[in-house]
C-alpha cells in the first residue's frame, strides 16, 4: 500500500519517552513517501530521546509540544490537531500515555488531542516486560481496546533494559502497514448501521427476570467495526457490562419490547441492520408488583407469551436496506439457521453452535457460519468477535454495493 491510500489523510504521530522514539524517525518517513499529512505531537520526555528539529524536517510542518499554544489566532491547539485528524498514531506508546487515556487524563497536549478526537487510534507499545505483564497495565489496555482503540501488539526480544522479553517496538514498516489498513476501511462512509446487541430481561417481579447468557461482546465488535469504516452506527444494546464504543450512538433498553420499539424507530434512516441481539423469544404473562414468596408448594407455574418478533417485523418492511440476522444455535445448525434465513427474509444469517468450545457465549472468540440468500455457505475458522465482524462487514459492503 503506497501513496494512493495515504493521499489526503491527515495523521497526528504522537511520540512518548521511551528509547524507541528513535523509531518514530523512520515511521514519519514512511508515512510522508506514503503521501500523508502528518503532524507530530511529542510529549516532554519524548524531546529527551529525539529532537523536534529532525521530526519537523522529515515531516515538513512544525512539530507540536505545548498545550497551551495556538496554532492560529482563531485556533486552539489540541482542538485543530483532534479535529483535522483521520488517525492519531501513538508510537512508541508508553505504559504512562496509555494509562492516562484509560483513565481519562488529559494533562499534556498529546494526551488532549487524543481525549479529543473523534478519529481512530493507533497505539504501538513500547515497554518493559514486566510492565507489559502488570495487571493496571493490562486492564488499562483492555479497557482502551473495548472502548474501540486499535492497538499493535509489541514483539519479543531484547529490550533496551537489559531484559528480554515481550515489549519491543515493532519494526516501522510494519507499523506503518497497521496504520494504512486502519485508514483504508472507509468502505461503509455515508452510510447508517443499525446494530443491536446484547440480552434482554424479562421482568418476573421487582427483584427477577428471565435472560440468558449473551454478553453483547459480538455485537459491540460490529459496532465498533463498523464505525471505523466510516458508518454512523446506532447501537440498540441490552443489558450488558461493556463500555459505550466511542463515536457510537447507543440506545439503551432492558427488555425484549423496549428493543422492539426502540429499533422499529430507528430502522428506517438505516441502510444496513445487524441483528446481533439475543432477544427474550417469551415474557411473563403476569409481572409482581412486589416480590413474589416461594410458599409453602415445591413448584410454581410461570405462563409466559411471546415478545414481538423484531427480525421478522424487519423481514417484512425491509425495502432496499440490507438485513443480516444471528442464529445462535445448539443442534441442526444449518437446517434451523437456513430457516430462520428464508422465513424472515435475511439478505445474510450468521450462525454459531454455542455449545462448541470457543463459540459460546461470552468469550472473546466465535466460530460462524455465514448463510447468504442465494444459498452459498462459508464456514470461518475460530477467530475473535473482532475478526468476525470485520469479515461479516467485507460481505455486508457486497450486499449493499448491488
Amino acid at each position: 500500500m503506497g501513496s494512493e491510500m495515504l493521499q489526503g489523510k491527515c495523521i497526528i504521530l504522537g511520540v512518548t519517552g521511551g528509547i524507541a522514539a528513535y523509531k518514530a524517525a523512520e515511521l514519519l518517513r514512511l508515512l510522508v513517501k506514503g503521501g500523508a499529512e502528518v503532524h507530530v505531537v511529542m510529549t516532554r520526555s519524548a524531546q529527551e530521546f529525539i529532537t523536534s528539529l529532525t521530526l519537523q524536517t522529515l515531516s515538513g510542518n512544525p512539530v507540536h509540544t505545548e498545550l497551551f499554544n495556538l496554532i492560529q489566532e482563531h485556533e486552539i491547539g489540541h482542538i485543530s490537531l483532534a479535529d483535522r485528524a483521520d488517525l492519531i498514531l501513538v508510537a512508541p506508546a508508553t505504559a504512562n500515555v496509555i494509562g492516562k487515556v484509560a483513565n481519562g487524563i488529559a494533562d499534556d497536549l498529546l494526551t488532549t488531542t487524543i481525549m479529543a478526537t473523534r478519529a481512530r487510534v493507533l497505539f504501538a507499545p513500547a515497554m518493559n516486560s514486566n510492565m507489559w505483564g502488570n495487571p493496571i497495565y493490562r486492564d488499562n489496555h483492555a479497557k482502551l481496546k473495548s472502548l474501540g482503540y486499535h492497538f499493535i501488539e509489541p514483539l519479543y526480544g531484547d529490550l533496551a533494559c537489559g531484559w528480554q522479553g515481550q515489549g519491543k517496538l515493532p519494526d516501522p514498516q510494519q507499523i506503518f502497514k497497521s496504520a494504512t489498513a486502519l485508514l483504508g476501511s472507509n468502505d461503509l462512509a455515508g452510510k447508517t448501521v443499525l446494530v443491536t446487541a446484547g440480552p434482554t430481561r424479562e421482568e418476573l417481579d421487582p427483584v427477577r427476570f428471565l435472560s440468558n447468557y449473551s454478553s453483547g461482546k459480538m455485537g459491540y465488535a460490529v459496532a465498533c467495526a463498523a464505525r471505523n469504516r466510516g458508518a454512523r452506527v446506532i447501537l440498540v444494546s441490552g443489558p450488558v457490562n461493556l463500555p459505550v464504543p466511542k463515536g457510537v450512538e447507543a440506545i439503551q433498553v432492558v427488555s425484549a419490547q423496549e428493543m422492539y420499539r426502540a429499533v422499529m424507530e430507528q430502522a428506517e434512516q438505516a441502510d444496513l441492520i445487524i441483528k446481533a441481539a439475543a432477544v427474550a423469544d417469551f415474557r411473563p404473562l403476569v409481572c409482581g408488583d412486589q416480590k413474589v414468596k416461594k410458599g409453602d408448594s415445591d413448584t410454581m407455574m410461570v405462563e409466559l407469551q411471546r415478545n414481538p418478533d423484531i427480525l421478522a417485523e424487519l423481514g417484512q418492511h425491509k425495502g432496499s436496506r440490507i438485513l443480516i440476522g444471528f442464529a445462535a444455535e445448539t443442534q441442526e445448525l444449518l437446517k434451523h439457521a437456513r430457516e430462520k434465513l428464508e422465513s424472515k427474509n435475511l439478505d445474510m444469517i450468521v450462525a454459531n453452535d454455542v455449545t462448541q468450545e470457543g463459540a459460546g457465549f461470552d468469550g472473546d472468540t466465535n466460530i460462524v457460519r455465514f448463510l447468504m440468500a442465494d444459498g452459498n455457505v462459508q464456514e470461518l475458522p475460530q477467530m475473535t468477535k473482532q475478526e468476525v465482524a470485520e469479515v461479516l462487514l467485507d460481505k455486508a459492503v457486497v450486499l449493499l454495493d448491488r
